[in-house]
């Protein structure tokens, strides 16, 4: 590959948010805090902006428009590679990536009493906003293997299967990719069967007697992991990548909302591990209020956002604060993660933000999605779940506040 002179970038580096450790942005496989053990998982690593902020590329596809701002890009460029050829790498991994839909929903604003906007998701690469976590780590793959730093192919792996699942199969069967997939034993055949023909290798985790407490899938794919598999995980404790090219959906709305001329008060995102609503959060700043909404069946943020008013230093507590949620329950099982594993990302974008953790009902939860439906988005019980949120606090809302919501995962049958 003739490189092309080098480009500018606005990432620094990695910092552990527990414990400090620093990483730098030339490390290949910076997927987890270089401190973190099986005994002490409890780390994570943070991107860490550089002094100037880098220009934007105009461009549809959002990976080559935002790449300056983005680590896998930094990655690349802090190697001598040139804006030009990392344009080029984009469209060989990721050409079909472009911008979604951001529009106000008369529907909506009309049935809430309220300005409602949305971003929606449910046309995205796999059909929801998952595939937007997980290609910075495919992308930072394929810079190393430009680079030569990766010389074979590793398998990927993830525990998932839902949204997650798919869209991490799609993104690895494009580039010929082997990818495990650690699921339940009550995984739907039907998506399994959506999973072979994209090449992925399923695995199907028992729980076994001598293992601990938390989902077997988990429990194999970190296995796995240790084994030497890559984490294509949209968890930020097992993949700090997974928070890179996830802000592109908050940068998305801003811009757009800046080119409209529009004051974006509040925006309501639902949680299951935290990654989506961490990447709004960062990718919007802490101008626009942020509200995360679990259901009442699976609630475990809210329950640490309490916990963690009590402790001066809630990262250094993190098993004491962010707790299994038991016996988790709801119609929208894609975000029945019992922990939130990035909540100490979400917990700060709240808190400096002015927004908090709402917990929706399901009647709210039923209701959000049937309104959703009607409103005319083809998205799924989850996928509309943001909107439970807003219908929780809709009391709350000033008479001119104007909200956002995002309807992502598309509606299966």
């Amino acid at each position: 590959m003739g490189w092309t002179r080098s480009t500018t970038h606005s990432i620094g580096g990695y910092r552990c948010v527990v414990c400090g450790a620093d990483v730098a942005v030339t490390t290949f496989g910076p997927w987890q805090c270089p401190r973190r053990t099986p005994a002490d998982p409890y780390h994570v690593l943070a991107l860490v902006p550089a002094h100037d902020r880098a220009a934007t590329i105009e461009h549809d596809n959002p990976l080559i428009r935002y790449g300056p701002r983005s680590a896998w890009w930094a990655f690349g460029a802090g190697h001598g590679i040139g804006e030009s050829d990392l344009v080029e790498l984009v469209g060989r991994v990721a050409g079909d990536h472009g911008s979604t839909p951001f529009a106000r929903s008369d529907a909506l604003s009309t049935e809430l009493g309220a300005d409602v906007w949305v971003k929606d998701e449910t046309g995205n690469v796999a059909g929801s906003h998952k595939a937007r976590h997980l290609v910075g780590i495919l992308l930072h793959l394929v810079v190393a293997e430009e680079l030569g730093l990766l010389t074979s192919r590793p398998p990927l792996a993830i525990a998932s299967c839902g949204n997650a699942a798919l869209a991490a199969a799609t993104l690895s069967s494009r580039v010929g990719w082997p990818l495990d997939v650690y699921v339940p034993t009550w995984m739907d055949p039907a998506f399994g069967t959506r999973l072979d023909e994209l090449g992925a290798r399923i695995h199907r985790c028992e729980r076994r007697r001598e293992d601990p407490a938390g989902d077997p899938s988990m429990l194999r794919f970190r296995e796995a992991v240790a084994a030497g598999a890559i984490p294509f995980s949209v968890q930020g404790p097992e993949n700090a990548l997974c928070l890179d090219t996830g802000r592109t959906i908050g940068w998305e709305i801003a811009d757009r909302a800046s080119r409209l001329d529009l004051r974006l008060d509040r925006i309501v995102v639902q949680v299951g591990g935290g990654a989506f609503a961490a990447c709004v959060g960062a990718g919007l700043g802490h101008e626009v209020r942020l509200d995360t909404v679990q259901a009442e069946g699976c609630a475990p943020l809210a329950a640490a956002w309490e916990r963690a008013g009590h402790v001066e230093h809630p990262e250094r507590a993190w098993p004491e604060v962010m707790r299994p949620w038991p016996d988790p329950h709801s119609a929208a099982d894609g975000i029945l993660d019992d922990e939130t594993y990035d909540w100490l990302a979400v917990t700060d974008a709240m808190r400096a933000s002015g927004g908090a953790p709402v917990v929706a009902t399901e009647d709210e939860i039923l209701e959000a999605h049937s309104l959703a439906r009607a409103a005319g988005y083809d998205v799924s019980v989850t996928g509309s779940a943001g909107l439970a949120g807003l219908l929780h606090v809709r009391r709350e809302l000033r008479d001119d506040e104007r909200i956002a919501v995002v309807m992502s995962g598309v509606h299966r049958t």
